[in-house]
């Protein structure tokens, strides 16, 4: 595309070189910048863009977006503008065709649920109305192609790259997480969504947003920027009003507790399967999921709110949910022949780690066995609010490291540890995989051992690398090695 084209839509611009350049893309990342591309020098929270416009100019920039003025870079086309943030959203829809009005956009925000969610919404998208791409903490689907994640929700160029990715594959909806990060940071900017969903709110991200208040003003953004579109909301959360405020679109909600449009009664819950009343103004169906544990009742009801936001029959929803997928990293059950159930969960905050443990005191069990650790670089109020938790549902608990970061690992578990009462059955044991076969060295047959904190994630980040480690992997080489080696 002709550069002087792109900026049709931005007139008000000072531009010092040529507009007759063709551009081969935009990118915000130096190190992944290709022959001809728009590099967007834009501010971050830690670094500014300016200092690596060499390396981007290296890497074949041909124009660059910035908010000063260099004359040094006197063969280079530079886009002058003072905040460089906005254009960025502006100029990556523009260049890849405004693909969110191609698509019908969900967007699913909320402190849990929101991966789960955004599966179920796929599936059923799938199986109805055709092939759906998905933008989350997992991976990111584009048709029959499955990239890794980098981010929950990636920077605005790259939302807007694999928007237009998945029109071309033939995407007829996309699914995105939408974080409160992302929604503060404009990562989401001309991104048009049809729907958006509310799960929960509950402590986390104190770190990056200081307040509750802030966080949850960070979340109302993605409601309060809705146009002509369908909110799902969980009524039963105490912030769902505050998440609503200045919210013009159509609102369906959903829960167990309150009266709701979408509500659940009367839930059963089995080893290998969920039931529960589906109740709908005066209408009553039978529900069946092989999702356990109330949390995904929520997350069903959300699902069947953005189903029914599409017109889609509910006796269609029903029949999918009887099949909807596991999820990786969610509450994923880790086949082995020790007799323990082992479950992986993602489960980093307070309020995720209940519900988990709750769900498995459900199950049949002699004791809960959990490990968990907290991040480093993170909200710290949160973990010993994490450790009485444990120590409420569980029967044995190993302290461990999660993703220390630049933080001491050991500092993290004193942090922790601070929040038992003194009466616990804890091990302290701050190698991961260490602490994992300690764990199976006290389980028994009957056991559920609950291993929290990482859950897809096949890395763990440390001050100066990130090594590889995978729960699900790992666990399940400890419990091989436990078994009798048969040899030829």
């Amino acid at each position: 595309m002709k550069l002087k084209k792109l900026l049709k839509v931005i007139p008000e611009i000072i531009i010092k070189g040529s507009k007759e350049i063709e551009i081969t893309g935009i990118c915000s990342n130096s190190k992944i910048v290709s022959p001809g591309n728009l590099f967007i020098a834009k501010k971050g929270l830690t670094y500014d863009g300016a200092k690596y416009i060499p390396e981007a100019i290296e890497g074949g920039a041909i124009a660059i977006l910035t908010d000063l003025y260099d004359p040094t870079y006197k063969d280079m086309t530079q886009l002058i503008t003072p905040d460089v943030n906005e254009l960025e959203a502006i100029l990556a829809a523009e260049y890849h065709g405004n693909p969110s009005k191609s698509l019908t956009m969900i967007g699913i925000t909320g402190t849990n649920g929101k991966t789960t969610v955004s599966y179920l919404v796929k599936n059923i998208l799938d199986r109805v109305s055709g092939p759906t791409g998905l933008i989350g903490t997992v991976e990111y689907i584009i048709g029959e192609h499955k990239l890794p994640a980098t981010h929950t929700t990636p920077d605005v160029t790259l939302n807007h790259k694999l928007l237009h990715e998945m029109v071309l594959s033939g995407c007829k909806s996309a699914v995105m997480e939408v974080t409160s990060h992302a929604l503060i940071q404009n990562r989401v900017s001309n991104i048009y969504f049809d729907v958006a969903v509310f799960t929960n709110l509950s402590q986390d991200h104190l770190d990056f947003h200081g307040t509750m208040e802030e966080y949850r003003k960070a979340k109302n953004l993605l409601f309060r920027n809705m146009r002509n579109g369908s909110c799902v909301i969980n009524v039963d959360d105490p912030a769902h009003d505050e998440i609503m405020k200045g919210c013009s679109s159509t609102v369906l909600t959903y829960g167990i507790e309150k009266e709701a449009d979408l509500r659940a009664e009367n839930i059963v819950y089995a080893d290998h399967t969920t039931s529960f009343d589906l109740v709908i103004k005066t209408n009553r169906y039978l529900c069946k999921t092989p999702l356990p544990g109330k949390y995904n009742v929520y997350n069903c009801l959300a699902a069947f709110g953005v189903g029914l936001t599409q017109q889609i029959p509910i006796e269609k929803l029903l029949e999918i949910a009887q099949t909807f997928p596991q999820v990786r990293g969610r509450l994923e059950q880790i086949p082995n022949e020790t007799g323990t159930k082992i479950f992986v969960d993602f489960a980093h905050t307070e309020d995720a780690l209940k519900n988990i443990l709750l769900c498995l005191k459900e199950m049949p069990h002699r004791k809960i066995i959990t490990i968990f650790g907290c991040g480093g670089n993170r909200d710290k109020t949160k973990r010993p609010r994490m450790a009485k938790i444990a120590e409420q549902l569980s029967d044995v608990i190993i302290v461990t490291s999660d993703n220390p970061r630049n933080e001491n690992p050991e500092d993290i578990l004193d942090d922790i540890i601070a929040g038992f009462s003194g009466n616990t059955t804890f091990l302290r044991e701050v190698d991961r995989k260490i602490a994992f076969e300690k764990a199976m060295e006290i389980a028994e047959p009957g056991d559920i051992l609950l291993i929290a904190g990482k859950g897809h994630e096949s890395g763990q980040i440390f001050a100066h690398n990130t090594v590889e480690f995978n729960d699900a992997l790992v666990i399940k080489e400890v419990c091989s090695n436990l078994l009798p080696q048969h040899s030829n």
